[in-house]
């Protein structure tokens, strides 16, 4: 017989959780995968934390993304900006993706390869002779924001208010900042979806206007809303993974001097050190929310039909069913089974971005650990991590 938990109260907003949430996630795991939660907002749902749960939820299509199967549903104002894939199931989601998904292939991403080393070189060169920077703000923000922006086709001059639109529209502290930033990008990005679409004959390359191009043919037509939601959650999305796992990455490395000297003795373990940094910090700590399109049982718990379902990657990926040692930081785990992670989710909304991101971080860390030999913390090293919807620093301080 399934049983219902009691309603665990999360203190989510609280700066020990945004500190440290795997210690929240250690005291709620003896009790099971799934808990029904509530909220500091008084907002309840029911938290999947283990890994073999998460991966399988991941996967359920009776778990749905768009908001209209939720029981608390009651009017369609339900898109914050557009209309995109994290919001809606198949077959929207599947036409949705497939327009976006050939520009995010292994050889696309691959050809950026040389453009992303170009950028970053070239931002690690305005810093070097400083001897000091804030990793953050100087390389790991800016470095994937250049490559998202030039690949959509966003104008240069507009990239700095774009990283304060994007830091402000993912932030959990501030939801009227949130809204307002929101809705600024998404005027945006309008106008500038109007602008594609008036200078469609130019020869221009760039995604978005791919897709302005594309929305008058019969199959791959897409509304405005649509087109407006696509550019919003590929910018955000598209470079806020980035930037948490270059920085999350520096952060571990520096903090874990014996992991950073085997770095340095052996650069073949650079992968291990990313798909590590992703397990052990995942940039994004949760997925979207899921609802129940009927009533389905996970792992030992009956959820019930409505229901709002949240996936936390964070916690699936300390399972320590699935990882000896989870909260150990070891680059040198077995690949395979590193690889294990639910960073970039499982199965249909698996992240487009993944190759990118991964490409994006590999680049970033070989060249700053190559230029910068004697890089350490400019201070005790004490992360001071964001409440955001992401897993991210403030600032990261370093010498060198």
């Amino acid at each position: 017989m399934r049983t219902q938990h009691p309603t665990v109260q999360l203190a989510a907003l609280t700066d020990d959780f945004v500190a440290d949430p795997y210690s929240a996630f250690r005291a709620l795991r003896p009790r099971g995968p799934v808990h029904h939660v509530r909220f500091p907002t008084g907002d309840e749902s029911w938290l999947v934390i283990g890994h073999e749960e998460v991966r399988a939820a991941f996967a359920d299509p009776r778990l749905r993304n768009d908001v209209r199967h939720s029981a608390d549903f009651t009017d369609d104002g339900l898109y914050a900006v557009g209309r995109n894939m994290l919001q809606v199931d198949p077959p929207d989601h599947t036409r949705l993706r497939t327009l976006v998904a050939r520009e995010f292939t292994a050889r696309r991403v691959q050809a950026l390869r040389s453009r992303v080393t170009e950028a970053a070189d070239a931002l690690l060169d305005g810093v070097a002779a400083d001897g000091r920077a804030d990793l953050v703000a100087a390389y790991a923000h800016p470095l994937p924001l250049t490559i998202i922006c030039e690949l959509l086709g966003v104008p240069g001059a507009d990239r700095d208010v774009f990283r304060a639109w994007s830091t402000r529209v993912v932030a959990l502290d501030d939801p009227e900042g949130s809204a307002r930033a929101s809705q600024e990008m998404a005027g945006y990005l309008a106008g500038l979806a109007q602008e594609k679409r008036r200078s469609r004959e130019a020869p221009e390359s760039d995604l978005l206007h791919a897709l302005v191009r594309g929305d008058d043919g019969d199959a791959d037509r897409l509304t405005a809303e649509e087109l407006l939601g696509m550019a919003f959650l590929l910018l955000v999305a598209g470079h806020e993974t980035a930037v948490n796992l270059v920085a999350n990455a520096v952060q571990l490395l520096l903090g874990h001097p014996e992991q950073l000297a085997a770095l340095r003795a052996d650069p073949g373990l650079l992968p291990g050190a990313v798909e590590e940094t992703l397990r052990c910090e995942s940039p994004a700590p949760a997925g979207t929310y899921r609802y129940a399109a009927e009533a389905l049982d996970l792992g030992p718990v009956r959820i019930p039909a409505g229901a709002r379902v949240v996936l936390s990657i964070a916690a699936a990926n300390r399972d320590p069913a699935r990882f000896p040692h989870p909260d150990l930081f070891d680059i040198r785990r077995d690949p395979a089974a590193t690889r294990a992670h639910l960073a970039f989710g499982h199965g249909l909304h698996h992240c487009l971005g993944a190759p990118l991101a991964r490409l994006e971080a590999t680049v970033a860390l070989r060249l700053l650990l190559h230029r910068f030999p004697g890089l350490s913390f400019d201070g005790d090293g004490t992360p001071r991590w964001r409440a955001s919807l992401m897993r991210g620093l403030q600032e990261l301080r370093v010498r060198w």
